[in-house]
């Protein structure tokens, strides 16, 4: 019997994971954004010494789950699972990084949704009594990125105005069934929703339904009213997406306006750094949570907050073949 289930899709924990420990790196265009202080560090080169932006981009994951492992002093022989992915094909970064740092490994893919997926599966990992000590973790990058899913950069190709900006930047997060920290309450488990956009440059349109559904889902499993929050925060919808996930939820019934914001929003200034939309990838609400959002719930500024880190599952073969794109959306709601 599933006694931890609450409506369609929600899980509540009963022996709800501690977030012990967080680490944000993020790149240099990243680090000129509106939240460049609140990153644990900021690349000036996002080759990071590195001969590829594949390598750069495994390295930037790497670093910082050592750096998380560092800040709660437990060593990668004290962790029980890693779980955590990338945007690139066979999870590139995150299997390397796995290999580099022996823990046994759990590789993910929910495109750009990542960041809640790898979350809301160590949640229940050490709620089920499976574990002590999980790392959830991703990372993206824009050159690697781009190079996959678009055009080489020596292309030089034009963005339309619908266009968004992979974020380079990883986060990881420590989770622990003891310790100080804001603790996970509950997991909406997203499903695949598609409208049936076709345009690869329009992401903010192609994974809003998603959230959409994933929002209302989870405040009608738990009961909870929009206000019950103080941040509502999707993970990378941009400008177009979150315009519609607000107007749209208000059409269900469900005003989140006054306490909602989006990643792909806050990280850069798009007018002044010509980032269009705003941000995209796995890296956008890895580092905007693990950055920002943490360090205001350790300063207890934020005391509830829901991340519905959303993705658009898309391939290069998908778009080419005139397939549309399936969006989903993953949240996870943390108390502190």
């Amino acid at each position: 019997m599933a006694v931890k289930k609450m409506g369609q899709q929600t899980i509540q924990f009963s022996l709800p994971p501690k977030i012990i420990s967080s680490y944000s790196i993020v790149g240099p265009k990243e680090g000129e954004g509106p939240l460049k202080d609140w990153f644990d560090e900021v690349l000036t080169d996002d080759k990071y010494e590195e001969k590829t932006w594949e390598k750069a981009e495994s390295k930037i994951l790497r670093n910082s789950i050592i750096a998380s492992l560092k800040s709660c002093q437990k060593t990668p022989e004290e962790i029980d699972f890693m779980l955590s992915g990338d945007l690139l094909n066979q999870l590139m970064s995150a299997s390397y990084t796995a290999r580099d740092l022996s823990i046994p490994f759990f590789g993910l893919y929910g495109a750009c949704s990542t960041m809640a997926e790898s979350l809301s599966l160590a949640a229940m990992t050490i709620d089920g009594g499976f574990a002590d000590h999980v790392i959830a973790a991703t990372s993206s990058h824009f050159s690697s990125a781009e190079k996959q899913f678009r055009f080489p950069l020596e292309h030089g190709n034009q963005k339309p105005p619908t266009a968004q900006w992979t974020v380079t930047g990883a986060g990881a997060l420590v989770l622990a069934s003891q310790g100080t920290g804001p603790i996970i309450t509950h997991a909406t488990v997203g499903k695949v929703v598609d409208f049936g956009i076709t345009d690869a440059n329009n992401m903010g349109a192609a994974m809003a339904p998603a959230a959409i559904d994933t929002i209302s889902t989870h405040l009608n499993d738990t009961g909870r009213s929009p206000d019950f929050y103080d941040l509502i925060l999707t993970g990378d919808l941009g400008e177009i997406g979150k315009q519609i996930t607000n107007d749209l939820l208000k059409e269900k019934g469900y005003n989140i306006e006054n306490v909602y914001n989006d990643c792909g929003v806050m990280i850069f200034d798009s007018a002044k750094q010509d980032t269009h939309c705003g941000g995209s990838g796995c890296g956008c609400s890895a580092s905007v949570f693990c950055g920002h959002i943490y360090k205001r719930m350790m300063k207890k500024e934020l005391k509830n907050v829901l991340l519905i880190s959303t993705g658009a599952l898309l391939s290069t073969i998908s778009t080419q073949q005139g397939e549309t794109i399936p969006g989903i959306a993953h949240a996870v709601a943390i108390s502190m």
